[in-house]
């Protein structure tokens, strides 16, 4: 399961994607946009410019905005970035690896060999979805609505 974390950080980086090349965006108004917590966001906000993702400017016209094309940040970074594991348990983790207390032998483990195969296919899918994707399924799942 995603952390409130990691999903408040893929819809604020959707907004900014939204927003690409226009001027940068106050966090008020990005937390009134998404309904995220605006203290919160801050946190965020500050990690992901931390990691290369974003720029900050300050003063009268300051935000933030992307640091890159929308079509260059990818959902596996934001897992990264916000802490999140992939697997979704920890004997199968590629960054979180913990041995299962329970299992007698990882190598004959048929509930591992099963979520082994969940967490590559979620690697796969999270490597190859960038924001902009996201922002290509909004857009088209609304044109459905419409």
């Amino acid at each position: 399961m995603l952390s409130k974390k990691t999903q408040y950080a893929i819809k604020a980086l959707v907004i900014l994607g939204k927003n690409y090349g226009k001027d940068p965006m106050q966090i008020l108004r990005i937390a009134q946009e998404d309904k995220i917590p605006k203290k919160f966001l801050e946190q965020i906000l500050l990690e992901l410019r931390n990691a290369g993702l974003l720029v900050s400017k300050k003063g009268a016209g300051g935000g933030y905005s992307l640091n890159k094309d929308p079509k260059e940040i990818f959902l596996v970074q934001v897992l990264r970035i916000t802490g999140g594991p992939i697997a979704l348990l920890p004997c199968v983790s590629l960054n979180f690896y913990q041995r299962c207390e329970e299992c007698i032998d990882e190598k004959t483990c048929g509930i591992r060999d099963v979520f082994t195969d969940v967490r590559n296919a979620s690697l796969k899918i999270l490597t190859e979805t960038s924001i902009a994707d996201v922002i290509a399924r909004e857009n088209t799942l609304l044109q459905g609505i419409l």
